[in-house]
């Protein structure tokens, strides 16, 4: 279950995925050479992040700059890296900061500062090694090596895409599971998605690999290095296969996933994992009423719901995949006035939650007190039982279950057993469980379980939403609203 932040796009929360480039400011020729890994530690005394900067750079001298949080397992955007003489300046706007640094002359420091928010901190990096992990791991192959008789990788879908539209796309959100089954390492460099006839719908090549991968056991693998696979390692590979609307659908998908085995010096590729692409989507009614909401962590292939894989019972599952944090904002942007320590003072406090179908209530949960605003403060220690606080778990058909998290204690106005009809009231909006703040989490789920279950997709019939708090209003239909949309229901009133 994962939780919504106030400083969402703080470092130190759950950080988000994607790679951007960036334009030297000088003479390339003549400018110190920031490719590779650098490694740093953000904060002093017992809070420290350890963070892993990857610069690479293209044939026309454009930089691409990532930025690993390690000891979080996570990825953070750089919008932008600007290089004049010694001095580096690296943009990081998804989570509203940057970097300055001077680098030394043999460049293989950078002294400088991080600032966000208006907050800085001292941050130095040194010059790291980009393969120190993979040498550690390294099998010595037999000299000279061979070619191996085949790709040792198993390559599996475990829970098979259904295309649904968002943001004007048809979108197919899924996962491959890599596996090395050798005793050597092996280093993955592309992956095709094919749809019919073998046509190329998506291409991950190392940089997008990088951003898209998790190495199962070892979350602090950062850059290049998580395309590492050391014997017996998996690997995760979210994919996120965006088509126009006006493309015809592939009615199923296979995949090309291309690596190095070894010492072994040339390119090996596998034709594999092949999965049917499903279409039935449930049109579903809002879970709330109103303007102003927010789709925090909501869908995208960066979010944290999207990368909360937990094994429950012995199966790893995605329960999270299309999860929503929906938290109400004020004209002026924040979703609070006052005390922001007080829960009456969000704006979503208090709202009604109401059932997207009909449908017969299967769980409740109530009793637990809720939290006081904030990154650390939780009522009750967090466990399997209360990570989603007070709760209601809607059997909606189909194999599909909605699923209600945070409620205010004592306001569920449903028992398990009860039949609701669409739109009917199930509880308030609180603050409890794993929350930073009143908010509303909703997700679909395919079994009767907050997370040991495979998140679904689903669409609203209509809404309207914002891009940011300035931007036009864009009318949507059948689709599931996208990341950090600013939500307006059809559905305003009783």
């Amino acid at each position: 279950m994962s939780k919504l932040s106030t400083s969402l796009r703080a470092l130190c929360a759950l950080l988000l995925v994607c790679l951007c480039s960036a334009t030297p400011a000088q003479n390339p020729t003549t400018a110190p050479d920031l490719t590779g890994l650098w490694q740093g530690t953000l904060g002093t005394g017992t809070v420290k992040l350890r963070l892993v900067l990857t610069f690479t750079r293209a044939a026309d001298g454009q930089y691409n700059a990532i930025l690993d949080s390690v000891d979080q397992g996570a990825t953070l955007p750089a919008d932008k890296v600007t290089l004049t003489g010694d001095k580096v300046r690296v943009d990081v706007g998804k989570v509203n900061g940057f970097y300055e640094g001077t680098i030394n002359r043999d460049a293989t420091e950078i002294a400088g500062s991080w600032t966000q928010n208006g907050v800085t901190q001292p941050l130095s990096f040194k010059r790291g090694s980009a393969d120190s992990a993979q040498k550690k791991n390294e099998v010595k192959p037999a000299a000279p090596p061979q070619k191996p008789l085949t790709v040792p990788l198993d390559v599996m879908i475990p829970s098979a895409p259904t295309a649904v539209q968002a943001d004007g796309k048809n979108v197919l959100v899924y996962e491959l599971h890599i596996t090395n089954f050798s005793g050597q390492n092996v280093t993955l460099t592309h992956i095709e998605a094919l749809g019919v006839g073998g046509a190329e719908l998506a291409r991950l090549g190392a940089n997008e690999l990088v951003t898209s991968v998790l190495l199962v056991g070892n979350r602090q693998a950062a850059g290049m290095e998580k395309l590492n696979l050391a014997p017996g390692q998996r690997a995760i590979v979210y994919m996120w296969v965006a088509l126009d609307s006006s493309a015809k659908l592939p009615a199923a998908l296979e995949h090309k996933v291309s690596a190095k085995i070894g010492a072994y010096p040339d390119e090996l590729t596998i034709q594999c994992a092949r999965v049917i692409v499903g279409r039935d989507v449930p049109v579903i009614s809002p879970p709330l009423r109103g303007d102003n909401w927010l789709a925090g962590n909501g869908p995208s292939n960066t979010s944290g719901h999207r990368r909360a894989l937990i094994p429950i019972d012995g199966h790893a599952a995605i329960a999270q995949r299309f999860a929503i944090d929906w938290v109400r904002l004020n004209p002026d942007g924040n979703t609070y006035t006052g005390d922001r320590l007080d829960n009456k003072n969000y704006r979503a406090y208090g709202s009604e939650a109401l059932a997207v179908a009909d449908g017969t209530v299967v769980a409740t949960k109530d009793g637990i007190p809720q939290n006081v605003p904030g990154e650390n403060s939780r009522a009750v220690p967090i466990t399997l039982e209360t990570v989603g606080g007070n709760h209601v778990i809607l059997d909606i058909g189909h194999g599909r279950f909605a699923f209600y998290a945070h409620l205010q204690p004592g306001s569920l106005k449903v028992k398990v057993g009860d039949h609701v009809k669409r739109g009917q009231v199930l509880g308030l909006v609180g603050n409890s469980g794993n929350s930073t703040e009143p908010h509303l989490h909703f997700h679909i789920g395919n079994s009767n379980s907050p997370l040991g279950s495979e998140g679904l997709p689903y669409v609203f019939a209509s809404f309207e939403a914002r891009a940011k708090k300035d931007a036009p209003p864009v009318q949507h239909r059948m689709e599931i609203p996208a990341e950090d949309e600013i939500v307006t229901f059809a559905q305003t009133s009783k």
